[in-house]
């Protein structure tokens, strides 16, 4: 009885600290994204928002930044990796593999699908067109398959963001668009974690 208990300790904590590490690559990831963003694009041509919460009818979504621009809203999620990614476009979970050991994950394009549809919502006066998915990928990992597409590493992101080169936007209604953002973010508490963490859970059945 004594040796399964211990199992079963030793099987929690693993499990815990597994979850602790990986929040602590995603804040890596993210804090890496918003330094870099911030340094790329410091006109008042663009505005960051990073680490917003928009409700949705079924609960939450997190969304890691939001760049609005004149050239149109980029929705980011971003990712710290190391090891072999297996990735799939239309597979519902990737793979990490890290020293032999496999990990799943829930995939990031059908993530970020989701936070560019909260923020279509709230800014239902723009095009869907105007408003673009960005994947980022920090760390050293390689993808062992074809990258789908709308992922990018961080070396390539401000490329690809100067890419769109057309104005879309007036000043104006780019304001109008980060008022509208900002009025309807959750603030950034304890409780707002708790609240996404539990819709989390009741979606997927985990809290990653």
């Amino acid at each position: 009885m004594t040796t399964i208990l211990t199992a079963i300790v030793f099987l929690a904590v693993g499990i815990c600290v597994g979850r602790w590490r990986q929040s602590l690559l995603e804040h890596r990831g993210e804090g890496e994204v918003r330094r870099a963003l911030a340094a790329y694009f410091p006109s008042s041509d663009y505005h960051l928002l990073n680490n917003v919460t928009l409700p949705m009818d079924d609960g939450t979504t997190q969304i890691d930044h939001i760049l609005v621009s004149r050239y149109g809203i980029f929705v980011l999620e971003s990712k710290h990796y190391t090891g072999w990614l297996f990735a799939n476009s239309g597979a519902a979970q990737w793979t990490q593999v890290l020293y032999k050991k496999h990990y799943k994950f829930q995939n990031p394009v059908h993530q970020n699908r989701k936070h560019v549809l909260a923020v279509a919502g709230l800014l239902d006066f723009l095009s869907n067109e105007y408003i673009h998915s960005c994947v980022v990928f920090t760390g050293d990992a390689t993808f062992k398959t074809p990258r789908p597409d709308g992922v990018h590493s961080l070396g390539e992101l401000k490329r690809h963001i100067e890419s769109f080169k057309t104005e879309v936007l007036t000043e104006n209604r780019m304001q109008f668009c980060v008022s509208r953002l900002e009025c309807h973010r959750k603030a950034l508490t304890k409780q707002t974690d708790v609240e996404h963490v539990a819709y989390l859970r009741r979606k997927f059945g985990d809290g990653t």
